[in-house]
């Protein structure tokens, strides 16, 4: 009776210990393993109702061939429950044929236990051997189980032959155990020999459990190779002691005194001397048989700093810093990318990853990460190395763009290493899997790490030197359209120049033939008034273009510097007052005021043609741009002895309450052909407001003033078409050098107003 007490609260403590493996499944399930985890939570709870079957079913001493059998029925059910673990943590989608062909199985084997097909008690006999009905059930469950195990083995053999990340192929690693102890659990239950509980099956379901709800599971291969050095060194240390106490028996055995203890003791103590460099060598050679990682991570980081710290070639750092670390942690493939950002129109920050050098494996397309992204986010919060096996499965990044997570699959890499310098983002290394097929450790994340920092500083370096040298190709390239563009000017103003030239030279003599015979037309008293009238504006036209004509040799003479002033001693109040008085009709038209207020000033050596010409058209510029019932002045005054008037000079400054000048136009408005209103709203009136004409009359302004050593130059608040700030454009002319004995000749101040 106690023993039957004993194995019932066994079996039952077997049974309960299902229970923290349902919870651990339940809390730690992640998205995108929930359903395995859930199919680990029925495998769990299908085999904790086995045990307490087994448990009650032992208690009240049942027999033992029918619990054999559920048992049996049982296992079939609970490796076609794993099967379904692994297809779903596989994301396979052919689970569901597996489903129909367990229930096909399922239903067969209900058609053999309830004899359906009224089959016979024996099916066959041969000799000593017979088939009865009552086993073709468990047989039946058997042969369904051997299939489903088959399958589940190719399945993960598989999964882990395709498995591209070193860390996915690893958690995959951590089913054989769950299997193989599923496997000889039930081995077991089939040859009559099952453990009582089948506790077997229990840890096989929490590995089951491990695998389907662990993210990151330690190193199997690590564990195997320290497990197979520490075994072997205490191998070693165990028969060389042995060995040595039984040579120091040997040889001291028939010594008087001879006493074992401190002869272990020393044995002990040289072995402990030992220990180090045999525990290294032992575990040398696991790490080579087992094609373990073996580096110098210190020297590998010092061989990296001293050969990047001085290169300012981009492709050349690319090279030289992917190259030492491929070597050094025999990484099959590995990229130095550049990192930059930028904002877009909606104020959304991206960053630009783009390859330093061009890869000779394939062309390589730059991506594009959105600030807000789960990839860009975590780099930028984390500053920490991203895995593609956590890319590709961690909930975090599942809500990546298609876009991001494709460019990053085609990289065929399994690591990430962000480079920051100052807090900025600007660079990324990637690094494939490594040779031996092992995957990357925490030290090596460590050390690809502080290979990241210390590329930092070089690469900020090189991306500065290849901006400079790109910025100077820029420069370059500009200076040399620039000089193209200037050449391409000086011919197109040659030409207009030219132009100028030849136009101004034919047009004369026909202009001056029409405005003869006009002439002549106009003082015949026998010729029809309506004639006449008709004949009049022919000739006002022909006068007007004889002017325009007349601009342009001027003009054409300023170009070529042909533009000789014939000097002589002019009063320029005289000269002015002429002027003004030729204008007065156009002022009297418009309404306009002219105040003439010059103070006794000294004669000027000029040509008077040319300033009648000078004075001429800043005085109907004046009235041109001046509003109706506006006022024009014009004042002056003499300039003493300065660097630029050796000799002393004169201003004439003309004065207007006009729309004003632009500050950003007061050079351009003294060109050729500079038109202050759009182009085509020609007027061939010479007074009407802010009416366009050739163009030529400030530039000729110019070039007259200039030829005479002078300088002219505008002042105004601004163009305003409301407020009419006005404008004065101011003339210098310098005096002439006195002969010896020559007094210098002053004019009549003059003040006059029109």
């Amino acid at each position: 009776m106690n023993f039957f007490l004993i194995n019932f609260v066994i079996l039952l403590l077997l049974a309960v210990m299902y229970l923290p493996l349902i919870f651990f499944a339940i809390q730690r399930r992640e998205e995108g393993q929930s359903l395995p985890a859930w199919l680990v939570v029925s495998y769990a709870l299908l085999a904790l109702v086995l045990n307490l079957t087994e448990a009650f079913w032992n208690n009240s001493q049942g027999a033992v061939q029918g619990l054999q059998e559920l048992q049996n029925y049982g296992a079939l059910t609970l490796i076609f429950v794993m099967m379904l673990t692994v297809k779903s943590f596989l994301k396979q989608e052919n689970w569901w044929g597996w489903v129909g062909f367990w229930a096909f199985w399922v239903f067969s084997l209900a058609l053999i236990l309830t004899n359906a097909l009224n089959l016979p008690e024996v099916l066959w006999i041969n000799a000593d051997i017979s088939l009865q009905r009552s086993r073709l059930g468990p047989a039946w469950a058997i042969l369904g189980w051997l299939i489903f195990a088959i399958s589940l083995i190719l399945i993960i053999s598989n999964a882990n032959r395709q498995a591209r990340q070193q860390l996915f192929r690893n958690r995959l690693s951590y089913w054989w155990p769950a299997f193989f102890l599923v496997f000889a659990n039930d081995f077991l239950l089939f040859s009559n020999h099952p453990i009582p509980g089948n506790p077997l099956r229990l840890f096989g379901a929490i590995f089951m459990g491990v695998v389907v709800v662990t993210h990151d599971l330690p190193d199997l291969r690590l564990f195997l190779r320290r497990t197979l050095a520490y075994g072997l060194i205490a191998v070693v240390i165990v028969g060389l002691y042995s060995a040595g106490f039984l040579l120091i028996q040997a040889v001291f055995r028939d010594t008087q005194n001879f006493n074992p203890l401190p002869a272990g003791a020393f044995i002990s103590l040289i072995l402990a001397l030992l220990f180090s460099p045999l525990f290294n060598l032992i575990n040398r050679a696991v790490n080579s048989w087992l094609k373990a990682d073996q580096y110098d991570a210190s020297r590998t980081i010092h061989k990296y700093s001293e050969n990047i710290s001085n290169i300012l070639d981009m492709e050349k750092l690319a090279d030289i810093a992917v190259g030492i670390i491929l070597e050094a942690m025999q990484i099959e493939r590995g990229f130095l990318f550049l990192v930059d950002s930028d904002r877009e129109e909606d104020g959304r920050k991206i960053y630009r990853i783009s390859l330093a050098q061009s890869p000779e494996e394939r062309p390589m397309t730059a991506a594009q990460l959105d600030e807000g992204g789960p990839i860009a986010s975590y780099f930028l919060r984390e500053q920490k190395p991203l895995l593609q096996y956590d890319l590709d499965l961690l909930p975090t990044f599942r809500n990546s763009p298609s876009l991001e997570r494709d460019w990053f699959n085609q990289l065929q890499t399994e690591v990430y290493i962000p480079i920051f310098a100052k807090r900025q983002w600007i660079g990324l290394l990637a690094f494939g899997g490594k040779m031996s097929g092992n995957r990357y450790t925490r030290e090596d994340l460590v050390t690809l790490s502080a290979h990241a920092n210390q590329t930092a500083v070089a690469l900020e370096n090189a991306r500065l030197v290849d901006n400079l040298m790109r910025l100077n190709n820029e420069l370059r390239s500009a200076r040399r359209q620039l000089e193209k563009n200037n050449h391409d000017l000086e011919r197109i103003d040659q030409a207009k120049s030219d132009f100028i030239s030849i136009a101004s030279h034919e047009l004369r003599t026909p202009l001056t033939v029409i405005k003869g015979y006009t002439e002549m037309l106009l003082e015949d008293s026998n010729l029809d008034e309506n004639i006449k009238l008709v004949m009049k504006g022919i000739h006002e036209g022909t006068l007007r273009l004889h002017e325009v004509m007349d601009s342009m040799f001027d003009i054409a003479q300023i170009d070529a510097r042909s533009l000789k002033p014939h000097l002589q001693p002019v009063d320029l109040g005289r000269l002015i007052k002429e002027v003004s008085l030729e204008q007065s009709s156009a002022i009297k038209e418009r309404k306009q005021s002219l105040m003439i207020d010059l103070p006794t000033l000294p004669q000027v050596k000029v040509d008077p043609n040319l300033l009648v010409k000078l004075f001429h058209h800043l005085i109907r510029n004046a009235v041109k741009y001046t509003p109706n019932e506006g006022k024009i002045t014009i004042s002056g005054h003499s300039i003493p002895s300065i660097m630029d008037l050796p000799n002393g000079g004169v201003e004439i400054i003309f004065s207007d309450t006009g729309i004003g000048v632009d500050p950003n136009f007061r050079e351009l408005i003294f060109s050729k052909f500079y038109q202050s209103n759009e182009l085509g709203k020609h007027s061939t009136s010479k007074t009407r407001f802010k009416g366009s004409g050739a163009g030529l009359g400030l530039a000729l302004s110019k070039g007259i003033v200039e030829a005479h050593g002078g300088r002219i130059y505008v002042e105004s608040p601004g163009y305003d078409e409301i407020n009419f700030p006005g404008s004065q454009f101011h003339v210098i002319l310098p005096l002439s050098k006195l002969e010896e004995g020559e007094g210098q000749k002053n004019s009549e101040a003059i003040k006059f107003e029109i």
